[in-house]
């Protein structure tokens, strides 16, 4: 039964009626309330016989709540509401406007806001006798609209009481008036609640000042039933109908999950139908002979007939039939609210919320029957989350070797000046205005104030201060920390010229103590600013030649430098054998960065043999000498690399709970880094720790500091809607920012925008050339995207010979589309030649990545006769899924309704071109 019952009814001004049901009105059974003995004793025959005569004369009855209850269990209670409310439903054919009016006003149970239960428009006392006066003289049509609900409902949703039904009456007056054909200021209108212990109901007479306006057909009734269904319901229809009882809930959300899985295996799998590869066959042949528009609006009735065939012949999988049918439970569970009957199941074909597959078909048969080659299964060819962040590797700043943390006791030893020239961290200080390198106590506590500590925050600006004075005194360490202050806008705006000024006094400072006295640890420090580039222009040779005169001395940070410079040939010739001799001369001087390196040399087997039980040995002593630096120096560097360790599970037990606390230790000392991991880890929502406000927040910081993995990121977020509101103006920002600093996976996104043409104007030309950007970064998908685009021909010249590099070049990073492409094409042999054992080859590579459409070239290799045939009804199978995918968004609990890119792309373009902005092409969310 539906859940609101809504009929509308009329009088017309005749004195004639039916007798004696009126004077029953007074005298029936159930007036006055039944003993509570009685309720439940079998209906007395004199009831049955009157609910007979009821329903022979009104057979509608039979749609009430109370006659439902009636026939379930026909108890004295049941029969006698089942009356009442026939009686209540009937009586605008039993009796003339006065008595009409009256009775609604004064019955038992009526809600009384005064002497009667009458209300209208405004909340001027109405006097009952001038109403029904005033009723009984209109010589026009008089409706008699009634709104029934269940008890249990209007209890729940709040419609137990008159004051409820005064609120909504007024609400919908203006839609009574526009359904029923007259205008709002003509209409009059009053209203009863009946508080029925069972169903209460509201009763309602409606009619036009002027006495020719108005008249209601049932479309009308259906759209004032809805409309107030959707009022009445509106929490549960959001919510997916949360509030009704727990066993029609389980029901819907049962539906609602079995469909989905339906849909995903019809989405991954195949469809391998002789009967429609013959129907599209035969399509595709009549197709070229004719003329019309091929589209299914278009073509003759013959051909019309193929094409539902088609799509009947689809619904003949168990997937497909399986899908429609609980398509059907959950939208007749939504009509439910507010229909008396629903409507009979059609076939797939007939369903008009389906029809787009019709043109769908007609678009496959066309290249069929042109010939042209296709590219299967790769809707979502984008770069996924996991290969954005390089997992599993730590993140260092392109070309910027990591600095170690230097405590007191790592250049204390290097000094070997009298006492009364030490630079150690208990010397006196030079005189004023000369440099020096003193480890202090203004100095420490300027470091305690920027790195913070286990039970204190970071405080940048009293760093700052402190680190200014210490500076403005002539301390070295104290100039480069400015430096590094207003590099990462700690307790200052970012300021670069400010960083290289400060970079370049510590420079100088170094090189005016090491003209002094050689010193090793000074040595090292002026390299390491040749190798990055800090207050000087970056010179590796300058930094090979400081680091070697420190590694002389033995000094393990220089050996550690050093060996980097080797392993990248920067500055010198590429070495990776003379890189791991350094890395194990400071690593046994307990240097965990060298220890770091040691275990991926020893992993990947470059510059030794590969020998994973080294590696792992190394891992796990670099990750408790970083803890053991990080326990002493809290510096966001160490800390963004054991959170990084424990969120791999490099050399310790992987723990997500911990590499979080690291990661926002760093995160907070402005680590663009550890904000863009913690980013990510929120985001996660199959670790545990998912928070999408914190996920938005830290990614936005990370941005914001210049992370380009950060940037691409977010830009994802903004294009598809995914926890923040779509705005792709924000993304394509975003994603040039990205790009900008090479992330070819943001030249990749830019790319993809521009060629779709969904939410920006259509660009092949930046497409094209954002994606050999991309593609020459090496790049798979963009590469990809390059051979599509010059094998279709469709935006590009065609050009066989680019296309085959460019899918080549994909496929040759594992790219599983590529490989699947070009595999089919070698294997058909249609636009290059034949080429059975390259085909071969890279279809086993795509299938073994789980490409299903790969895996049936290789299981039919000897047997098919026209494979496009087969692919032609898998793609309608997935083409169908993405079609009940977007009506189940429509209902209830889904995201709101899609529309297929093109289509939404021609009805933005044509909305521009008759002047509306941009963004006012959004689809709203439906509700039955």
């Amino acid at each position: 039964m539906p859940r609101i019952i809504f009929k509308c009814g009329y009088i017309k001004n005749d004195p004639e009626h039916v007798k004696n049901l009126v004077g029953y009105i007074g005298t029936r059974e159930g007036v006055e309330k039944l003993p509570l003995y009685r309720k439940n004793q079998p209906a007395t025959p004199k009831q049955s016989e009157r609910i007979k005569d009821i329903l022979r004369q009104f057979p509608d009855s039979k749609s009430l709540f109370e006659y439902e209850d009636y026939k379930n269990k026909p108890t004295l209670e049941n029969a006698s509401e089942f009356l009442t409310a026939a009686i209540d439903h009937n009586l605008d054919q039993l009796s003339h406007q006065e008595v009409y009016v009256n009775y609604i006003a004064t019955r038992p149970r009526v809600e009384k806001l005064s002497s009667h239960g009458l209300f209208t428009d405004d909340d001027q006392p109405l006097v009952l006798s001038q109403a029904a006066e005033t009723v009984a003289k209109h010589t026009g049509n008089i409706w008699t609209p009634i709104i029934s609900m269940r008890r249990e409902d209007a209890a729940r949703l709040g419609y137990d009481n008159a004051s409820a039904w005064i609120a909504l009456i007024r609400q919908q007056r203006n839609i009574f008036a526009e359904q029923m054909k007259i205008a709002p200021d003509n209409m009059r209108w009053y209203a009863a609640f009946h508080n029925e212990s069972h169903h209460p109901h509201c009763h309602m007479i409606i009619y036009s000042v002027n006495p020719r306006d108005g008249y209601v057909t049932k479309q009308a009734i259906e759209k004032m039933r809805s409309g107030l269904a959707r009022e009445i319901f509106q929490q549960d229809l959001l919510q997916i109908y949360s509030e009704q009882t727990i066993r029609r809930n389980a029901l819907t959300e049962e539906s609602r999950n079995i469909l989905r899985e339906l849909l995903n295996r019809m989405q991954t799998g195949t469809c391998d139908n002789p009967v429609i590869g013959e129907y599209m066959s035969r399509l595709a042949e009549r197709l070229k002979q004719t003329t019309k528009r091929k589209k299914y609006g278009y073509l003759p009735v013959s051909l019309k007939e193929l094409v539902n065939q088609i799509v009947d012949e689809l619904t003949k999988d168990e997937r497909v039939a399986a899908a429609y049918a609980y398509w059907y439970e959950m939208r007749n569970e939504v009509l439910h609210t507010y229909k008396d009957k629903l409507p009979e199941p059609l076939p797939l074909s007939q369903q008009k919320e389906f029809k787009h597959i019709k043109n769908v078909v007609i678009d496959e048969a066309v290249n069929l029957g042109n010939m042209i080659f296709t590219f299967e299964g790769d809707e979502n060819a984008e770069p996924p989350f996991q290969e954005e962040s390089f997992a599993g590797e730590i993140q260092e700043e392109p070309a910027v070797i990591w600095e170690p943390v230097l405590l007191a006791e790592d250049y204390d030893d290097s000094f070997s000046d009298p006492p009364d020239r030490s630079f150690g961290a208990g010397a006196r200080q030079p005189e004023s205005g000369k440099p020096y390198i003193a480890w202090n106590n203004r100095y420490k506590k300027a470091c305690t104030y920027l790195y913070g500590s286990d039970i204190t925050e970071p405080d940048f600006e009293q760093a700052l201060i402190l680190f200014q004075e210490e500076a403005v005194a002539g301390n070295a360490l104290a100039m480069h920390d400015m430096g590094r202050m207003y590099t990462d806008g700690l307790g200052v705006v970012i300021d670069g010229e400010a960083a290289f000024e400060w970079y370049h006094k510590a420079l100088s400072a170094f090189m005016y103590i090491e003209a002094e006295k050689e010193n090793r640890y000074i040595e090292y420090r002026i390299g390491k600013m040749h190798a990055v580039g800090l207050g000087t222009v970056q010179d590796y040779e300058k930094a090979v030649g400081w680091f070697d005169t420190a590694v002389s001395k033995n000094h393990k940070y220089a050996q550690y430098s050093l060996a980097g410079l080797y392993y990248r040939g920067q500055g010198v010739e590429q070495d990776f054998q003379r890189s791991f001799d350094l890395y194990c001369q400071a690593a046994a001087q307990h240097v965990p960065y060298a220890s770091y390196e040691l275990a991926k040399m020893y992993r990947d087997g470059i510059g030794t043999e590969r020998n994973a039980e080294n590696s792992e040995l190394y891992f796990e002593e670099a990750f408790y000498g970083f803890k053991n630096l990080e326990e002493q120096s809290h510096d966001d560097k160490l800390q963004y690399r054991l959170g990084q360790m424990l969120y791999t599970g490099t050399g310790t037990e992987k723990n997500i709970e911990k590499a979080i606390g690291y990661f926002e230790k760093s995160a907070r000392l402005g680590n663009v880094h550890a904000q863009y991991m913690l980013g990510k880890l929120y985001l996660d929502e199959n670790n545990g720790y998912t928070n999408i406000e914190q996920a938005i927040e830290w990614l936005t910081k990370a941005s914001e500091g210049g992370n380009d993995l950060a940037q691409y990121a977010l830009g994802k977020l903004f294009r598809d809607g995914n926890h923040v509101e779509k705005d792709t103006q924000k993304a394509i920002s975003l994603f040039t920012l990205s790009a900008e600093q090479d992330n070819s996976c943001a030249v990749y996104a830019l790319g993809k925008l521009y060629l779709d043409g969904e939410d920006v104007p259509l660009d092949i030309f930046k497409a094209v050339n954002l994606f050999r950007k991309a593609a020459e970064q090496n790049n798979s998908f963009a590469q990809y995207q390059l051979g599509k685009l010059y094998l279709l021909g469709e935006h590009v010249h065609k050009n066989v010979e680019d296309a085959d590099k460019w899918l080549n070049a994909s496929a040759g990073q594992g790219n599983q589309y590529a490989q699947y492409a070009l595999g089919k094409l070698y294997l058909l042999g249609k636009e290059v030649p034949c080429d059975r054992e390259a085909a071969i080859q890279w279809l086993t590579r795509s299938a073994e990545q789980g490409n299903i459409y790969a895996q049936f070239f290789l299981d039919h290799l000897d047997s098919f006769r026209d494979p496009s045939l087969f692919l032609s009804a898998t793609r309608l199978l997935r083409h169908l899924s993405q079609l009940f995918r977007e009506e189940e968004r429509k209902f209830p609990g889904g995201p709101g309704m899609q529309v297929e890119s093109k289509l939404r792309r021609k009805i933005r373009e044509k909305k521009i071109a008759q002047g509306h902005a941009r963004d006012d092409h959004e689809q709203r969310l439906t509700t039955y």
